[in-house]
């Protein structure tokens, strides 16, 4: 018994100074404050059946027992939405390396075409070389000059309209650096 009227009166003390976090009590203040609840809650103790106070315990017991379940319940639900932020970053990961591969094979693919056609302007005369490389995009004609023979280059850069000519040869000059 001597057990259960504590529980009580420390129950009450907590939410009676709960109330207002705010006050700030001396100590003689608090020392008397607290004998007043221990009275007061003596008093409603004495009033009540042991009865009363089972009820009252088998309840407090039940509301802690519902927050339990509560909480097992979002811990439950953290841990599935932590499974499924797991398995959409997996599938992110998938994604991104098969982007990242799609855009390697492009490199590779269009290096291996300017490649062919370095063996092809390679084996043209420098005129004929001039004209097909002058209606190329002006990067590629770059990247095209920029790996055959430089004397070979240079004839070509003759053959050309000056205008392109001019404008090759400062992109040419510019990767070179």
């Amino acid at each position: 018994m001597k057990w259960l009227l504590s529980f009580v009166i420390l129950t009450s003390f907590s939410a009676a100074f709960a109330a207002d976090p705010t006050l700030k009590y001396s100590e003689e203040q608090f020392i008397k404050k607290v004998a007043a609840e221990v009275k007061l809650q003596i008093e409603k103790i004495k009033n009540k059946s042991v009865t009363d106070l089972t009820k009252e315990l088998v309840e407090k017991d039940e509301k802690i027992r519902l927050q339990e379940l509560e909480l097992q319940k979002k811990e439950d639900q953290l841990k599935v939405s932590e499974s499924d932020l797991g398995k959409k970053y997996a599938a992110f990961e998938a994604r991104q390396k098969a982007f990242i591969g799609c855009v390697q094979t492009n490199q590779d693919e269009a290096k291996g075409r300017v490649g062919q056609l370095v063996e092809m302007v390679s084996n043209m005369k420098p005129q004929k070389a001039a004209e097909v490389l002058s209606v190329q995009e002006a990067d590629i004609a770059v990247k095209i000059l920029q790996t055959i023979d430089a004397k070979k280059a240079s004839k070509i850069f003759n053959f050309m309209d000056k205008e392109v000519s001019a404008r090759l040869q400062k992109q040419y000059l510019d990767m070179k650096r």
